[in-house]
């Protein structure tokens, strides 16, 4: 699946991000719940081999996500990752990650995209749950270019990342309980190779235009829409772009106005 590749080649950029930081540079925190970037590689590293469980050891898979449930009502989740990587930490924990990252991409690029596989919830097919680890690779890896000061530089692999919040419109709605107004807004979002994507019945007066990456940020959660220059027009568009959510979970509103930008000295 292209989408693994994807997904390691994002993990790398991350992992040549932090590669200069020292073990203490990874105790800063970001402007995500205050998280670390050593919180934010454990989570990711957590997850990541979550997912390659689910593909090769189900019982293995069942018995890590047993007792999140609790964690997660408690707020205690990133104690339970900490804990299932006894502390590790710095320099030595972005190896680890980063090798299991590749294990996991190289799994998943065998894998039959439409295969089920477990997952905390209902189950998934195996490129959605790849592509879902691209998408937290490259949402959480997001708080730490923030931190560090660096505007990323995106690549057209984010499509990814466009397609599943596409796919999710109908989500944001559903999961706050409401009737998703249809039919969806036109998408008209510039890629970072300057291609246009376009989704959706061609419309006037339900519209988004923009940077494909800025649409990225805000389904994921790590802009306010008020932050970017995507051009939203209409009632249904405004309402999707003020609660967009691509991932799973309870309803999350996303960052406050001016709150999730790129660090300046």
């Amino acid at each position: 699946m292209q989408q693994a590749a994807d997904f390691l080649d994002e993990s790398l950029a991350l992992s040549e991000l932090i590669a200069p930081l020292s073990d203490t540079d990874y105790l800063q925190g970001t402007a995500f719940k205050g998280w670390t970037i050593d919180m934010v590689l454990r989570h990711l590293h957590f997850w990541n081999t979550a997912a390659l469980l689910s593909v090769k050891d189900e019982a293995a898979f069942r018995a890590l996500v047993s007792g999140l449930t609790d964690a997660l009502r408690e707020g205690v989740l990133t104690d339970h990752e900490d804990a299932y990587f006894e502390g590790l930490s710095g320099r030595a924990l972005r190896e680890d990650w980063l090798a299991m990252a590749d294990r996991t991409a190289d799994v998943f690029a065998l894998t039959d995209p439409s295969q089920r596989l477990q997952w905390v919830g209902p189950s998934m097919s195996a490129r959605s749950s790849i592509t879902a680890r691209l998408m937290e690779t490259w949402a959480h890896g997001q708080e730490v270019y923030d931190q560090l000061g660096v505007v990323r530089e995106n690549s057209d692999r984010i499509r990814n990342i466009v397609v599943l919040g596409v796919n999710t419109y109908g989500w944001t709605f559903a999961n706050r309980k409401l009737p998703a107004p249809g039919p969806m807004p036109f998408l008209s979002l510039t890629a970072p190779s300057g291609e246009i994507w376009t989704y959706g019945e061609e419309q006037d007066d339900e519209r988004i235009a923009g940077r494909a990456e800025e649409f990225c940020q805000v389904v994921t959660q790590v802009r306010n829409v008020a932050d970017t220059s995507l051009s939203v027009s209409g009632k249904t568009a405004q309402s999707w772009m003020a609660q967009a959510q691509c991932f799973a979970g309870p309803p999350q509103p996303p960052p406050a106005v001016g709150t999730r930008k790129t660090r300046t000295a």
